[in-house]
């Protein structure tokens, strides 16, 4: 007979505390501490290419733009995340004592991983709608050309616009960008995007 164990559940305030003495990045997942898995070059690149033209882009604007190491705090469902890409319009709110962690992202850039795939376009999306400020969600296939923008419109709604031709070019809802699928992609070998 199997004894089972139960899993323990963590405070945020635990979590916290745990992370900042750890050597690897983990989320948390309302009492559930889930490790981070390691990213493929691909996804690297992709997130690394959609960052640097956006950054390139809002230089001078009243935009703040991160990159995958800036904790996401969702106080309604208990989460702290790492999206890939993140863009605060204005000043950033953070919670908690440092600069480590926000509340207010305008626009949050996922690159689908075969692990994640799932969970991104479900439950994380599920949480990521529960932000006030947050206008737009995309979704980057690293595994061919596919990209899924969400759009909140003004009564609330979430619209689906999806791309998958290699000459695609996407334009945002939430900011005055736009960026084609060559930009993306630049130097992506699907051929190694297996995780």
């Amino acid at each position: 007979m199997q004894v089972q164990i139960p899993k323990r559940h963590y405070t945020p305030e635990e979590y916290l505390e745990l992370v900042q003495a750890a050597d690897h990045k983990s989320e948390y997942r309302d009492g559930e501490i889930m490790p981070m898995t390691g990213v493929t070059t691909n996804h690297n690149k992709i997130a690394g290419n959609f960052y640097a033209n956006l950054k390139f882009y809002l230089m001078g604007q009243n935009y703040d733009i991160y990159i995958s190491d800036i904790r996401l705090w969702i106080p309604r469902y208990r989460q702290y995340i790492y999206p890939d890409v993140m863009v605060i319009q204005g000043q950033p709110l953070y919670t908690g004592g440092g600069t480590t962690t926000v509340i207010n992202p305008l626009l949050i850039v996922e690159v689908l991983s075969k692990s994640t795939r799932n969970y991104d376009q479900g439950d994380k999306f599920l949480y990521y709608r529960s932000i006030p400020e947050l206008y737009e969600y995309i979704l980057i296939d690293q595994t061919r050309h596919h990209v899924m923008q969400h759009t909140k419109t003004f009564d609330g709604k979430w619209l689906l616009t999806e791309y998958e031709s290699e000459e695609a070019v996407l334009e945002l809802g939430s900011i005055e960008f736009q960026i084609n699928f060559k930009d993306i992609y630049d130097r992506v070998n699907f051929a190694e995007s297996e995780e």
